[in-house]
């Protein structure tokens, strides 16, 4: 064990001597965990702003077989059945909780000058007990919509991302005049991405009848088990009840994995040119110390001690540029605000989050690269022919 730290400390010692050489490993892996903690931290953002949208005491019912509100339509005469279905919860008043909503695709622009562009925004139509049975909106500025007018409410992530939606801002939807008339905070969840207005306005504005789909207070812990089976032993219900946290769960799944195929390909391949690096350089370090390393063993120092030497620098070189990609991702990308297409085409806005997690798998990675960058290089200098390395010299 003395040998190991003595050899190890000297070896570490000597690395400002060729620090140009350290610089590529160190910048190499940099890019790689930069890359690969940035592109995971899109799809943590995603990920965390869709399952943290709606509540499982909540359930949505949407047509048979869809995948998205927007593809879901509920024909005018199955709403008053599902209203009075059981396993839904009833106010004070005793009318059941529940809101049949429209969602509509409305465009909204994006940008500066000539390069101002069209983007698919989602307007959705709720009635009054949709409203109530999300205390998670707040308004934030301005106020609500009032029914039969052609007012909406903007959610505070799709005012920071889109052009001229500010409270008391006229929009064109449809060939109508809509006017702004406040902001909503969600909590950073996917309504904050919306537009806002009264449902029968909506219906009225787009030509619809009926509802994309049905949002329900349930009746306690069975609820939906109970709603589910009403629903399935009535024949003329042709619709699918999940928990609204359950639905946007599943909105997320097909962005995330994709990106997380993507984030593998494009990592594996920058850590295999990190990988010949850390080889070149390593197998440089060695070079230039042979004699040094000769001289250690001819005078007893055995061959692990070496290979740990050598590990450690290749280690310590990695882990350096492990961190320095780490904070640059942190600093550039934790936090910011962008938007994309989600599964149902309309832009959803979410953040960067560089999750400590994040930062140790990319730590994790900038070892393991720095240990199979460096395991080659070892073995040759352990296995170094000491009269052939002093004769060299």
């Amino acid at each position: 064990m003395q040998q190991i730290v003595a050899i190890t400390l000297l070896n570490l010692r000597n690395i400002p001597s060729r620090l140009g050489t350290s610089l590529v490993i160190i910048v190499g892996i940099a890019g790689v965990v930069a890359v690969l903690v940035s592109m995971l931290s899109m799809v943590r953002g995603f990920d965390q702003t869709l399952k943290g949208t709606g509540s499982d005491n909540r359930a949505l019912i949407l047509s048979a077989g869809v995948l998205s509100e927007l593809s879901s339509t509920i024909v005018r005469d199955a709403v008053p059945l599902l209203r009075e279905m059981p396993g839904i919860r009833r106010g004070a008043d005793g009318a059941p909780q529940v809101s049949a909503e429209l969602m509509v695709i409305t465009e909204l622009k994006r940008g500066v000058g000539t390069q101002r562009a069209s983007v698919n925004v989602a307007l959705r139509g709720v009635e009054p007990a949709g409203l109530a049975m999300r205390p998670e909106i707040k308004l934030v500025e301005g106020r609500l919509f009032q029914a039969g007018l052609r007012e909406v409410i903007v959610g505070r992530a799709a005012q920071s991302q889109f052009d001229g939606v500010n409270v008391g801002a006229k929009l064109q939807f449809r060939g109508s005049e809509w006017t702004v008339v406040g902001l909503f905070d969600s909590g950073r969840d996917a309504h904050e991405s919306e537009l806002w207005t009264d449902a029968d306005t909506a219906r009225s504005a787009f030509g619809r009848s009926g509802a994309s789909s049905i949002l329900v207070e349930l009746d306690g812990a069975g609820g939906l088990a109970t709603l589910q089976a009403a629903v399935r032993g009535d024949s003329r219900l042709q619709v699918d009840v999940q928990t609204e946290r359950d639905y946007f769960s599943g909105q997320s799944k097909n962005f995330t994995d994709n990106i997380g195929r993507l984030t593998g390909i494009v990592a594996t391949i920058m850590a295999i040119g990190a990988l010949f690096g850390a080889l070149n350089t390593m197998y440089s370090a060695v070079s230039t110390r042979q004699t040094e390393i000769a001289t250690l063993r001819a005078i007893g120092f055995g061959g692990a001690p070496v290979v740990v030497s050598v590990l450690a620098e290749a280690v310590l070189l990695a882990l350096a540029g492990g961190v320095l990609g780490a904070v640059i991702s942190y600093v550039l990308f934790n936090g910011m605000t962008v938007s994309t297409l989600g599964q149902n085409f309309t832009q959803v806005a979410f953040s960067f989050a560089v999750t400590p997690e994040l930062l140790v798998r990319g730590l994790v990675w900038a070892v393991a690269i720095g240990l199979l960058g460096g395991l080659l290089p070892a073995i040759q200098a352990a296995r170094m022919p000491v009269i052939d390395a002093l004769r060299a010299a």
